[in-house]
């Protein structure tokens, strides 16, 4: 390694875009669940390395909803007096004062970071790469890859973390650790940690959606914090990160011309230069690659690379399940796809 440090955020995006002036276009998943899924436990049996890329739906699929009832459960007084329906959309609304608006977030942050899963998806996918060559980017800022048991060496989180604030000012560079404050928050607006190590309204269910001016949060050079989500120019990309983009580089470097399984997990429409599009252009360069798209409504691929993609359109969940309970042996009677 270089006296500069590689940038493979940046690397990766530069492959998305030159794969924009190549799509052409672009095919569907046939339908056939049965079929997909022995063709993804085929790729995953003889892949030299895996390459995951993870997105919203990934997260989605294990039980992590902004809407509906879990929205409701965590947020019906907010949706009551300000009259968001959703998380993502309370983060962006213009709170009356810092009190109210760090209960919010002390609350998003904590049933988005520090809660566990409903369901087991990542475990389930660990289960199935776990002996396997393997690294992860994901633009998801839950934890859940870390908390399932990944190995963080083989992570890049190139969105933030939830776990995180930083300086509202980027220069300062750095990122701190706000586990300890979200449960002095959660504690102070009135839930009660239960012997499972969860929180959950007290009896009567009244909480405070307001925290005490003592407890709104602030950096050691006095200043509120904002929260280390990539937004715009201010997000802190700090040591940690850039090791992670780094490795993501190099681990992409010692995939080339080997048997390599790009599995993408969920990821939309939002950012496709990070994950999506640099898959498609990889897969293209390289003639052993196979790409892998589960992804329930979305699941496409250029018709160029038609003949190495695997297109699942289904819960993830039930999509990783179908091929780790696949009996051993039947991915091999399975036909490979042909280029």
């Amino acid at each position: 390694m270089g006296d500069k440090m590689r940038n493979g955020y940046e690397e990766t995006i530069q492959r998305g875009l030159a794969a924009v002036h190549t799509v052409g276009r672009l095919i569907g998943s046939d339908g056939n669940a049965q079929e997909g899924i022995a063709q993804l436990r085929r790729a995953l049996h003889f892949a030299d390395a895996v390459v995951i890329g993870a997105g919203a739906g990934m997260s989605t699929s294990a039980g992590f909803t902004y809407g509906g009832a879990r929205f409701m459960r965590w947020f019906s007084d907010f949706f009551a007096r300000f009259g968001f329906r959703d998380m993502y959309s309370g983060g962006f609304y213009d709170f009356p004062d810092a009190g109210t608006k760090w209960a919010f977030w002390a609350r998003m942050i904590y049933v988005n970071r520090y809660m566990p899963a409903a369901k087991p998806v990542y475990e389930a996918l660990l289960d199935l790469v776990r002996d396997k060559d393997y690294f992860v980017i994901t633009t998801n800022v839950d934890h859940l890859f870390q908390r399932a048991g990944f190995d963080k060496r083989r992570l890049f989180c190139t969105q933030g973390d939830y776990g995180l604030f930083q300086h509202a000012d980027p220069a300062d560079g750095r990122t701190y650790d706000n586990e300890a404050w979200v449960m002095d928050a959660m504690r102070a607006m009135g839930y009660v940690m239960g012997d499972d190590g969860l929180f959950a309204p007290p009896v009567g269910g009244k909480v405070s959606m307001r925290l005490p001016d003592a407890l709104i949060p602030h950096l050691p050079d006095g200043s509120e914090p904002v929260m280390n989500l990539r937004g715009d120019d201010s997000f802190v990309q700090d040591t940690l990160w850039h090791a992670a983009s780094e490795a993501y580089a190099e681990f992409l470097d010692k995939c080339e011309g080997k048997r390599v399984l790009y599995l993408e997990l969920g990821v939309g429409g939002n950012t496709p230069v990070i994950i999506k599009f640099p898959f498609w252009q990889m897969v293209r360069d390289n003639e052993n690659a196979v790409y892998a798209c589960v992804n329930m409504g979305e699941a496409c691929a250029p018709e160029a690379i038609a003949g190495r993609s695997i297109l699942l359109d289904m819960d993830i969940g039930e999509a990783l399940e179908g091929v780790k309970n696949m009996q051993p042996g039947q991915e091999i009677l399975c036909p490979a796809k042909k280029a």
